[in-house]
């Protein structure tokens, strides 16, 4: 027969999960940067098909044109790459932090440093996907030719 559960256990599983609540607020914030990241990569991959179709029937004037423009989207869809993977990292990290919260809190052992690292660790991808994002808008925008 399993032990009673003492008020002082309910009161610490109850304060690690007040803990992790802020974490799961950037979860959800790294999982809407994620689905814009995902849409972007979409797109990237339809234009590059619709190029790429193009190729068959484009003009020798217009084969330069086109050929530069899939190198520019080959270069966006790496940056997109590379702020994806950065951004599912730090995910990854984030829901390690909070399970090593409630491991720490079950076992009864101190994961401060842990977890601390953990959450460094994670804003530290987060900000790498972000700048990889910032960086494909900019080259997106560069390559833009309005006129």
């Amino acid at each position: 027969m399993p032990a009673p559960v003492s008020d002082q256990t309910i009161y610490d599983i109850s304060h690690v999960i007040q803990l992790s609540v802020a974490p799961v607020f950037l979860l959800t914030s790294i999982g809407t940067i994620l689905g814009v990241l995902s849409t972007r990569l979409a797109r990237i991959v339809d234009r590059a098909r619709a190029l790429k179709e193009l190729l068959e029937t484009a003009s020798e004037i217009r084969l330069a044109a086109i050929h530069d423009e899939m190198h520019t989207l080959a270069r966006r869809r790496n940056l997109i790459n590379l702020a994806i993977t950065f951004g599912t990292t730090a995910a990854l990290l984030v829901c390690v932090s909070i399970a090593t919260v409630f491991l720490g809190a079950v076992m009864k052992a101190s994961v401060a440093g842990a977890v601390a690292s953990l959450f460094i660790l994670a804003m530290a991808a987060f900000v790498a996907a972000l700048v990889f994002f910032l960086r494909e808008i900019l080259l997106a925008v560069r390559s833009l030719h309005l006129a």
